[in-house]
């Protein structure tokens, strides 16, 4: 660990989130995330600290996930916790009984809760009637947890985040809305190519334009792919159709034909210029069949440091919530 990010980490953390819970990006001030950051990358180069022994997380999942639920179990195993896994069919979450009845007994229960929710509204109710953390694995408006793993890619290959450009191209979903709050956040720029219709939240949008001020970044989008990725040091897509959006299939494929990366777009982009996917990828839409693979790309290691970016924000909630118990 470069003695550079030792002196981050130790400077700027040390359990001063907002609040208990991490719901979003905008839940830590934007000078808090490049030292969380660098609180991830400092764990993933040296022994695990326990400080999950003798608590036990629940993990609250209504979608289905391979990287979120593994890193996360993985994770509070390694930092010596327990793991309850709960699926959709054990909670009925709103539907067998209201969101605040299921918060109000895992709170009794458990000592923490990472949910994977289908709104986000379902979180906000979790954190409203539990005294316990609660950590968004992810919800329709955001994906904090993957944009903290992202940066921790981004820091390793570029080394730094000042003077970056970041190409998102594709839907504003709530992958690109955490990436565009996390980059404005650390002073890398930020541009988003997708159609008028698929535009970030306009409360994301406002929120990651006051970070971009702050730190002297850019914010923009464009409506154009080649407009995005030029002279970009990172470009970053998801899939065109997430999960909810089943319905939208057809209409979604013909709103997005025309943004694959692929070999070509990538040739616009600055030397050493890294591609990215928080995965699962659909090969052939909105990546070519080699892109995954390509020297450029660092989707595996950013499906690594999931596991490193959630133990940075699980140690970094816990020894608040310790204190205020």
């Amino acid at each position: 660990m470069p003695p550079d990010t030792k002196m981050l980490y130790h400077r700027r953390l040390g359990g001063r989130m907002k609040g208990k819970d991490f719901l979003s990006i905008a839940d830590l001030e934007p000078d808090e995330v490049e030292p969380l950051v660098a609180r991830a990358r400092l764990m993933k180069s040296s022994d695990t600290e326990r400080r999950l022994e003798g608590m036990a997380i629940a993990l609250l999942f209504e979608k289905p996930s391979l990287r979120t639920r593994v890193s996360f179990e993985v994770g509070i195993r390694q930092m010596g916790g327990d793991c309850i896994y709960l699926g959709r069919d054990d909670v009925g979450l709103g539907v067998r009984e209201p969101v605040s009845d299921v918060a109000r007994v895992l709170d009794r229960w458990v000592d923490g809760l990472v949910a994977r929710v289908l709104s986000h509204e379902s979180l906000r109710a979790l954190a409203q009637h539990t005294s316990i953390p609660v950590i968004n694995a992810l919800s329709d408006l955001e994906h904090p947890c993957q944009a903290i793993g992202d940066l921790l890619t981004i820091m390793e290959h570029k080394g730094e985040f000042t003077g970056l450009n970041v190409a998102f191209v594709g839907d504003g979903n709530n992958v690109a809305a955490s990436l565009a709050l996390a980059c404005a956040s650390v002073g890398a720029s930020f541009a988003i190519a997708s159609p008028k219709g698929y535009r970030l939240a306009g409360e994301v949008w406002r929120e990651a334009s006051a970070r971009a001020a702050l730190r002297g970044s850019t914010l923009r989008w464009v409506e154009e792919p080649v407009a995005a990725v030029r002279d970009a040091d990172v470009v970053y897509t998801d899939v065109w159709v997430s999960m909810g959006d089943e319905g939208e299939t057809e209409a979604r494929r013909e709103a997005f034909a025309g943004y694959q990366v692929n070999e070509a777009l990538m040739d616009l982009t600055r030397p050493g210029a890294i591609f990215m996917h928080d995965m699962p990828a659909h090969r052939g839409e909105e990546v070519s069949e080699g892109m995954l693979d390509h020297p450029c790309s660092a989707v595996f290691d950013q499906a690594e440091n999931r596991l490193h970016a959630q133990k940075a924000i699980l140690a970094e909630l816990f020894p608040m919530y310790k204190v205020e118990c």
